[in-house]
């Protein structure tokens, strides 16, 4: 099946997809953060083809989510490390990883992410960046953002639609 592009789609989860919406760069991406950073550690986790870990590596670069840094110079080496872009993935694989704990993991979540300071499981929820209410779906109305004309949005959606 021919990979299609999102790059012209006006929609910030497509541009996104675009760039980490193949799952073996976002299962690069969650080694990454469990401080993974070598090609080799990278292929031996994934057990992904040489070939196709090059590729999907070397498009996370591009797209600035890793950072290539030489570690050694003869032979040529180098490690792969999250840049600032690929740190704010962090709350997206959380909640991925949350919603596979709960549909797809019977017998439990195979990890859990513990709050070094007071020592509990962590969790990933939306909240309201002014006022600090949790929130869901229902709690937002979608509007056209700085980046995209009302009449581009057609009719004020309202999310997960009636009730």
């Amino acid at each position: 099946m021919e990979k299609k592009s999102f790059a012209g789609m006006d929609c910030s989860v497509a541009q996104c997809l675009d760039v980490v919406g193949e799952w073996w760069s976002l299962l690069i991406v969650r080694d990454a953060f469990l401080g993974f950073t070598r090609f080799e550690q990278f292929q031996r986790r994934l057990g992904i083809s040489r070939n196709i870990l090059d590729a999907r590596l070397n498009r996370l670069v591009a797209s600035g989510v890793l950072v290539k840094v030489p570690y050694r110079v003869h032979p040529p080496r180098s490690e792969y490390r999250l840049s600032d872009k690929g740190r704010d993935l962090w709350p997206v694989l959380t909640a991925l990883r949350q919603w596979g704990d709960r549909y797809s993991a019977p017998a439990g979540p195979p990890v859990e992410m513990i709050h070094r300071r007071c020592e509990r499981v962590t969790t990933a929820v939306m909240t309201c960046e002014a006022c600090g209410d949790v929130m869901t779906y229902r709690d937002v109305d979608v509007v056209a953002g700085p980046g995209r004309d009302e009449a581009a949005l057609g009719a004020r959606a309202t999310p997960g639609g009636s009730d």
